[in-house]
């Protein structure tokens, strides 16, 4: 193996250190004269266990047990605890505590996820609402997609993903996606790019599951509208990478590739781990029109049984003139981190040009 985890950056869940866990019992105590801080500070003695989703959930639950309220004025006292939190990563904390203490009163919990989100986001949360009533839920959520914030607009579309990371999934959502079509609708030439990639996320989600349903819901938006345009290539590109053909058509690049790919090659081509790599390549066009080009590379990774497996990355999007050429460079680097440890050995590596594979180089990995 090369390199160790410990070569990877630190993990996302060390925001929530001992340091984070006073913050929040120093700031509690000025809402609140009844809050208990031995007891919020006692709920900790086992930190450094906890993955990142733990922490923010023992937060929450010492929330519970150091506010002396019922759920309403806890909540109450939460909203002014909001803006005095120095991170918004760490904000997450108020929406789980709507999660798991408010799921008996609605719309007092509703309401509190339309605040806290604006402070951080509300995602996780509101998934715990959708799993136990989902029609109600997003019938809320379909309010939320007409709110003048940009925040609560996108808690709409990034709450409502059927496969949102770090979160279970939705399965009705994975089975029939139809019922988020009003959000969808709502904010598909939202002004905010932030929503906007939100709902093109929430797209993406659902293609692994139903592409066809996708790219029929896609090809009937106005994509002259810039925004809508913007949100539909960034939704396929699953489906397009994979070269998927009406994907492709829908960017304006669904023709066979009229080019020829020369001058391939990768330097160096041997590398120890934390070293990176150059992609070089010609393309020059073989006709007289202009064509529309998407380039990706996909590298084959060395797993650690030794098989290896590919991954595609997107490269360029390209306006090719009649005739023209284009030289492309990609720099990368060859270093673990959280969701990736890699293998020495022989890595393959392929230029894909509107999902056909054109040309294939490799290079080697070392061992430590």
């Amino acid at each position: 193996m090369v390199g160790q985890a410990a070569d990877a950056a630190p993990a996302l869940k060390e925001i929530f250190d001992e340091q984070c866990i006073q913050h929040f019992a120093d700031e509690a105590g000025q809402v609140s004269s009844a809050f208990d801080r031995q007891s919020f500070l006692a709920c900790f003695g086992d930190l450094d266990q906890l993955s990142l989703m733990a922490r923010v959930k023992r937060v929450a639950e010492g929330l519970h047990v150091a506010l002396p309220g019922d759920f309403r004025s806890n909540v109450a006292k939460l909203r002014e605890l909001a803006p005095r939190l120095n991170n918004r990563f760490i904000t997450l904390v108020l929406p789980e505590y709507v999660a798991f203490y408010g799921t008996d009163d609605f719309d007092t919990s509703m309401d509190a996820l339309r605040f806290f989100t604006r402070f951080g986001s509300s995602e996780f949360a509101v998934r715990h609402f959708l799993r136990r009533d989902l029609p109600r839920t997003l019938k809320v959520m379909e309010a939320w997609a007409r709110d003048d914030n940009e925040h609560v607009r996108r808690l709409a579309s990034e709450g409502s993903r059927p496969r949102l990371p770090w979160s279970f999934r939705i399965k009705p959502l994975m089975l029939d996606p139809s019922p988020l079509v009003p959000i969808l609708d709502a904010l598909k030439d939202d002004p905010s790019l932030y929503v906007r990639r939100s709902v093109a996320n929430n797209l993406n989600d659902i293609a692994k599951d139903n592409p066809a349903w996708v790219l029929d819901r896609i090809e009937r938006w106005p994509l002259g509208n810039a925004g809508t345009a913007w949100i539909a290539r960034h939704a396929l590109r699953s489906l397009i990478k994979k070269g998927e053909p009406r994907a492709l058509a829908v960017i304006g690049a669904g023709g066979a590739p009229l080019v020829k790919l020369t001058d391939l090659g990768v330097s160096p081509p041997v590398i120890r781990l934390g070293q990176s790599i150059e992609l070089e390549f010609v393309l020059s066009s073989t006709t007289n029109e202009a064509q529309r080009l998407v380039i990706d590379y996909a590298i084959h990774y060395v797993k650690k049984s030794g098989s290896v497996a590919p991954k595609v990355f997107k490269l360029k999007f390209l306006e090719l003139a009649g005739n023209a050429v284009e030289r492309v460079r990609k720099r990368q680097s060859i270093a673990n981190f959280t969701t990736r440890v890699h293998y020495p050995g022989h890595h393959a590596m392929e230029i894909l040009v509107n999902g056909q594979v054109l040309g294939r180089t490799s290079f080697e990995l070392l061992s430590d």
